[in-house]
């Protein structure tokens, strides 16, 4: 599977690196036809930094107080923490980054992460937005406790609506062919075409 994958390399700088394999993948909500691998923005110092600025260029005019992180992608938010916190707009604000819990595709927020969301501007962080109904259930979770969503962020992104600027860094327009379908109308199943592996935020896993 892996002999399939190649590099997808950001517009902006070649410090940005996804990569990706054509074929049959089951994520969560799902079957797509490309896993997108982001080990390295999420695991890389040189990868993670340059992702969070290319973020915060997108970011620098908003107010933010904290950062949600999912997928794993708190290294990079903490850079995203600490450019922010150098900007005009946030220049010296103690920015937090927490991971909070989700809970059957909903927001959960414990008592102890409550006073970083209540009042507060806040930014969501994802590796990867595709359909948006992670996105948005968590921004509606945002107001639900009682905070101000200011804009999603995310490497990989669909073309989705948000009542919120979202900025990715990869699209689906970079893979002219990218197609995601639910599981009972996936189009490979049908053809009996073997799913290749299991995605999900940690990576993937082949089916052998």
């Amino acid at each position: 599977m892996e002999k399939r994958a190649y590099d997808l390399f950001s517009k902006a700088t070649k410090e940005v690196t996804i990569r990706v394999i054509p074929g049959h993948f089951a994520t969560r909500h799902s079957h797509v036809n490309y896993c997108v691998d982001m080990t390295k923005v999420k695991s890389e110092l040189v990868c993670a930094k340059a992702a969070a600025k290319l973020f915060c260029d997108g970011f620098m005019a908003a107010p933010v107080d904290t950062i949600i992180t999912l997928d794993r992608m708190k290294m990079v938010g903490s850079f995203i923490a600490h450019y922010l916190s150098h900007s005009h707009i946030n220049k010296g604000q103690n920015i937090a980054v927490i991971s909070p819990e989700i809970q059957n595709d909903k927001l959960l927020l414990r008592d102890n992460f409550l006073p970083y969301v209540k009042n507060k501007s806040v930014m969501l962080l994802t590796a990867s937005a595709t359909t948006g109904k992670d996105a948005n259930s968590v921004v509606e979770g945002i107001r639900y406790y009682g905070g101000m969503p200011v804009g999603v962020a995310t490497v990989f992104g669909g073309n989705f609506a948000c009542d919120v600027p979202v900025l990715k860094l990869f699209g689906v327009e970079d893979l002219p062919d990218y197609s995601s379908y639910s599981p009972v109308d996936c189009p490979l199943c049908r053809a009996n075409v073997k799913v290749d592996a299991v995605v999900n935020s940690y990576g993937y896993s082949k089916i052998i």
